[in-house]
């Protein structure tokens, strides 16, 4: 990881408008960790993670600051619920579990690397398996096979649609235990029961995809994989934990359940602090892990959790609420923007959508408003006022009719919330 801060920023700043304090924040805490990287062995031992605390209200960004660091960097990244974990000793998920899913996705991640650097190995084995699969599914039907023609279609991606059997990898599907988390056998006997097959029908271009990832499988070194996860897990891994204001009891208030919420946040405790956890793969230290809470915090406060639990976040940001510049920067400015999504989607049904400045401009002061005068959703309520803006055309348009272009201007926005309007304009006579 080799940007500085301000570039972190920069490239947070294409995908999220606003926040600069928060974005600042996670930019700091991911480049100590590359600096402390570097550092003698003896010094890096002492120097832990900074975990950050993010309070503000739904939507505005606080989980996609998080997960856009972790993608921009490769690190492992998981987003936990902290309301899905139970105090040791009730039935539930126990707070270690949120460790063990983060070395599944660095798993994963090292997986996936692996494969796609031996895939071109593979390929001459997937290729013949595939030929004998299609020649085996035309002498089914009694058709004429030429092996060398079935080659070459089948190089020049001819074939990818044909419906072909082969045989693949049977999988166990994970059983649920009562009360708990899922458990997959097949995990379990991992190595210890000889590996079934099964014969399943699916397309070519599907089979090359189950195919190929056997096969890389087969040449993968798993030791080396799972030594890789396990030390990104150590040394990179980001888990950002939502909705930590819902285990924190209500300020001056008690009650039975707030003994249950104190014993989750107890046990959360010594994960952040720095422990050992058992996985199927190994041991993992937790010492090195970067930790982000978020939690709107409107019942409880960031002071209510329990004191050792206050300090092991010393890094506190607020969050702003989003402005109708910030909706009009969202729909305008950002990569991949709501208006670009939903353009794309309705142009495979040969619908052109150009949406003009002043009906970007009316789109934001209407999800401002809304945000004002209803339960404030931050940028989830363009998704809503989209919906509901381009219902008809979503209804009606179809593939077998010439492209069609359609813009959405000012007074089309204003037409299709023009009842939603009038309840803004009584608002101010309402005291």
């Amino acid at each position: 990881m080799n940007m500085t801060p301000r570039q972190i920023v920069e490239e947070l700043d294409k995908y999220i408008i606003g926040q600069p304090k928060a974005k600042r924040a996670v930019a700091i805490a991911l480049r100590n960790r590359y600096r402390r990287s570097r550092l003698p062995k003896e010094l890096r031992e002492e120097i832990t993670p900074k975990n950050i605390i993010m309070r503000g209200p739904t939507g505005v960004g606080k989980t996609e600051i998080a997960r856009r660091l972790a993608r921009l960097v490769g690190a492992p990244f998981i987003k936990v619920e902290a309301t899905k974990y139970t105090e040791v000793g009730y039935v539930g998920r126990d707070v270690e579990s949120m460790v063990r899913d983060l070395v599944e996705v660095a798993v994963r991640m090292v997986k996936d690397e692996q494969a796609h650097e031996v895939e071109a190995k593979v390929q001459p084995t997937v290729e013949r398996k595939l030929v004998d699969a299609i020649c085996d599914a035309r002498r089914a039907h009694d058709q004429t096979v030429d092996k060398t023609i079935v080659e070459n279609d089948l190089k020049e991606g001819k074939l990818e649609n044909e419906q072909i059997e082969v045989y693949v990898a049977d999988t166990p599907k994970p059983m649920v235990a009562i009360g708990g988390p899922e458990i997959n056998l097949g995990s379990v006997f991992d190595g210890l029961l000889p590996q079934k097959h099964k014969k399943r029908h699916m397309t070519v271009a599907r089979a090359r995809e189950i195919l190929t990832a056997e096969e890389c499988d087969k040449i993968i070194d798993k030791d080396n994989v799972f030594a890789e996860a396990i030390r990104r897990t150590e040394e990179e891994g980001i888990i950002f934990i939502d909705e930590i204001d819902k285990i924190i009891g209500k300020a001056g208030g008690s009650n039975n359940q707030d003994v249950s919420r104190e014993g989750v946040q107890r046990d959360i405790l010594p994960i952040v602090e720095g422990s050992t956890v058992a996985t199927k793969y190994g041991n993992v230290k937790t010492d090195f892990i970067l930790f982000i809470a978020s939690g709107a915090f409107h019942v409880s406060n960031i002071e209510d959790m329990i004191p050792e639990l206050q300090g092991r976040f010393p890094i506190r940001v607020d969050l702003d609420n989003l402005t109708k510049e910030d909706f009009v920067r969202i729909l305008s400015e950002t990569k991949n923007s709501v208006t670009l999504q939903y353009a794309s989607i309705l142009k495979v049904d040969n619908i052109d959508l150009k949406f003009t400045d002043d009906a970007l401009d009316e789109i934001a002061e209407m999800a401002f408003a809304e945000n004002e005068t209803s339960e404030n959703i931050g940028a989830r309520r363009l998704h809503t006022i989209m919906e509901a803006l381009l219902e008809d055309i979503s209804f009606n348009a179809s593939n077998e009719l010439p492209m069609t272009t359609v813009k959405i201007d000012r007074a089309y926005v204003q037409n299709a919330f023009k009842e939603v309007k009038k309840k803004f304009d009584l608002k101010k006579y309402i005291l």
